[in-house]
């Protein structure tokens, strides 16, 4: 059966045709998937039953080196034993609801506030892939920004003034500014890195801002004006003509393309009912 596109926003996001994507190993499919991550920048996949050792197959199949120097990795045990497979969860290794002031809630309370996923590492993040394990009863839906068309609708006089401007990325910068701080053992494992505030990627002919909360300051201007900048070109980037939801299912996966999005986590009550995905993040690197 021919792999199909149904678009979800008018600008960005669609859901694929129905597929086992831990069948999917033929780079012609695996071309057209990744095809379709260059024009829609996030895709959704229903129905998927991956195993943790699938999901992170999969990742390689698809888009080759994965992510593991994440803040999850420096704050504590990874529970699945292997910090490429983030757990983007709110249940302790034992399978209870963590604590209110449990340090892993804290730092992934953080996932809330608009970002990119591995900016703040070199090279930087790519696709990440997130999967639904075990959802809970309410609403926690995942939003999308559209990094391109926010980058269309920009003045001329604005892009021409960010046009070789680059950002200093850094979690421990994003973390401390929701109050939750690393220990010097911590942060000495997330040393932070520059990225270019605007990126075309290969493949597209269209440029993206290239921000969110890892976003420090702009390297070649005085921290205030930087950070002014910064906030203004964020406030821009999440008007709702830019921003789509994801209202999640169980065995669902959601792929999208770090370098052309920024997205963040929903509320919900963490306290009361537990949710359980897994994400793998690959890295903005040639394939093989």
């Amino acid at each position: 059966m021919p792999i199909t596109f149904k678009k979800l926003h008018p600008t960005f996001m669609a859901e694929v045709s129905a597929m086992d994507l831990r069948e999917v190993s033929d780079e012609a499919t695996l071309e057209v998937l990744r095809k379709g991550m260059t024009e829609y920048g996030v895709l959704v996949f229903k129905g998927q039953n991956f195993s943790h050792q699938d999901q992170l197959d999969f990742a390689q199949r698809l888009d080759g080196e994965l992510h593991s120097k994440t803040s999850n990795s420096a704050v504590g045990k990874n529970r699945f034993g292997n910090d490429a497979l983030t757990d983007i969860s709110n249940v302790t290794q034992d399978g209870d609801i963590m604590a209110a002031n449990d340090r892993r809630r804290m730092n992934n309370i953080s996932n809330r506030i608009w970002h990119t996923d591995a900016s703040f590492v070199d090279p930087a993040g790519r696709y990440s892939m997130l999967y639904a394990r075990n959802i809970p009863p309410v609403r926690a839906d995942t939003e999308f920004a559209d990094m391109r068309a926010a980058y269309d609708e920009l003045d001329e006089e604005t892009k021409k003034t960010i046009a070789d401007l680059h950002v200093f990325h850094s979690i421990v910068y994003s973390r401390h500014t929701m109050g939750f701080d690393f220990a010097e053992e911590e942060k000495a494992k997330l040393p932070g890195a520059t990225q270019p505030l605007v990126k075309m990627i290969a493949g597209s002919t269209r440029k993206a801002l290239y921000l969110a909360s890892h976003a420090d300051h702009v390297v070649e201007w005085p921290v205030p004006e930087g950070r002014l900048l910064l906030k203004d070109l964020m406030e821009h980037a999440t008007q709702p003509q830019f921003v789509h939801y994801h209202e999640w299912t169980l065995g669902d996966l959601v792929i999208w393309d770090n370098r052309t999005t920024m997205h963040r986590a929903r509320p919900f009550d963490d306290i009361a009912y537990k949710r359980e995905l897994t994400r793998v993040t690959t890295l903005d690197i040639p394939r093989n």
